[in-house]
């Protein structure tokens, strides 16, 4: 059994984990009409079997104008009993059990939503594609409402942490990035004026949250393109949060809608991302990504715990309790991080590939995940529930396919090797 500082209890505000990892938030595509499922149960369940501290449900929006897909929870009253049998099955296995609430603000349809979609300043999106409508002042505090209304429906359903999103250019973060906010009013221009709508948001959920509930923020460290947020201002987006009273951040970086794999590294597998999406539906889609697909969603280059260096800059601005994430894959990262001050690290990768990843970690049947960052799981889970290639029969997967995945394992590696 390992004795590393991995596998000793971590605080986060009010509760206690019995290990330093934690699932991260990335969306599994399991939620099916928008409501728990078994596959969601069964997947979070064997996160918690295998080891984790803590696993978070990924992306569960706080209204129904902010869902990006079907597959996305929508939190609401009918489906707090489900919720409820999930979080219990991951208690019953010696986990916490967190879930990410957020809203998707510019990043989805009218299919999808309801309505014609909500951006800070109602411009078209170019990525989703698709044309918004500003958000008016009215509008933004029932939107706060409902990030308190969610807070309280979590509660309900027995988690034990809330991460809010305020990174990935979704809506908090639209409304911090001058990319996306082009408001004339206080909730635009100045970062002080661009950070109101998220004072807003977490002042409530802070108020909600009580004492009984611990209370996480993603956010960005860098947007990761020329005119979006850069990391000093990033640092005082963080700086506020600290004086908000969060209980952590987790530092994350990159933009859904203009630099995707800043937040993944690596190549996006554009074969597969064709391969599964609906060609009634998404025909114009799968032109555009045969015709300039790597224009848009250009590779950076994949290297384990690849946000670090950036992440210690915060590091060294505030005080509060920090989550790393971001290519945790080996066993010495994982260390690294945690001896230089951070609570605890996030990873999703690697416990996709293999739930009982951290039991391996520390029995010391393992040092390092099996995952070979093809993102391969990425491509997929736009369209289907999330899944590594390394769990199924190579019948499952098309010629094109395997040649794609064996492409860009081998550039990672060689990326690594570096």
């Amino acid at each position: 059994m390992s004795n590393s500082t991995i596998f000793t209890p971590c605080q986060i505000g009010p509760i206690t984990l019995r290990n330093r990892t934690i699932r991260s938030a990335a969306f599994e595509n399991m939620a099916y009409g928008n409501k728990p499922s078994e596959d969601l149960l069964n997947y979070h369940r064997s996160v918690a079997k295998g080891g984790i501290g803590m696993t978070t449900v990924a992306y569960a929006s706080v209204s129904q104008s902010g869902l990006s897909f079907n597959g996305q929870l929508w939190l609401r009253e009918e489906i707090v009993p489900d919720l409820k049998v999930l979080t219990d099955a991951i208690h019953a296995e010696g986990a916490k059990a967190s879930i990410q609430i957020g809203h998707c603000g510019n990043m989805t349809h009218r299919a999808t939503c309801g309505q014609k979609p909500l951006s800070p300043s109602g411009r078209f999106n170019l990525y989703s594609p698709t044309f918004t409508r500003k958000i008016t002042k009215a509008e933004i505090y029932e939107l706060v409402e409902d990030f308190g209304k969610a807070i309280n429906l979590c509660r309900q359903a027995g988690f034990d942490c809330v991460e809010v999103h305020a990174g990935h250019g979704y809506l908090i973060s639209q409304f911090l990035s001058p990319y996306t906010n082009h408001r004339k009013d206080e909730f635009g221009g100045s970062l002080e004026n661009r950070m109101r709508f998220m004072k807003l948001v977490i002042t409530k959920v802070m108020e909600e949250a009580k004492d009984d509930m611990a209370i996480v923020v993603k956010t960005n460290m860098y947007d990761g393109f020329r005119s979006g947020m850069k990391v000093d201002e990033c640092i005082k987006v963080a700086q506020e949060l600290e004086k908000l009273g969060v209980h952590a951040l987790v530092l994350t970086a990159g933009f859904v809608s203009k630099a995707p794999m800043e937040v993944m590294r690596g190549a996006m597998p554009l074969k597969t991302l064709a391969y599964y999406m609906d060609m009634k539906k998404f025909w114009w889609l799968k032109l555009g990504l045969h015709l300039g697909g790597r224009l848009v969603i250009p590779t950076v280059p994949y290297k384990d715990a690849y946000f670090y260096e950036t992440a210690m800059k915060f590091r060294q601005a505030v005080k509060m309790p920090l989550i790393y994430v971001g290519g945790m894959n080996r066993k010495e990262d994982m260390e690294k991080v945690l001896d230089s001050g951070f609570v605890a690290f996030q990873m999703a990768r690697a416990v996709l590939h293999d739930p009982d990843f951290v039991n391996k970690l520390q029995s010391g049947e393992v040092t390092e995940s099996g995952c070979k960052h093809s993102n391969y799981c990425i491509g997929r889970m736009y369209t289907l529930e999330m899944k590594c290639h390394q769990c199924m029969q190579n019948s499952e997967l098309p010629e094109k396919l395997r040649k794609e995945i064996a492409k860009q394992e081998a550039a990672v590696e060689k990326s690594n090797k570096r």
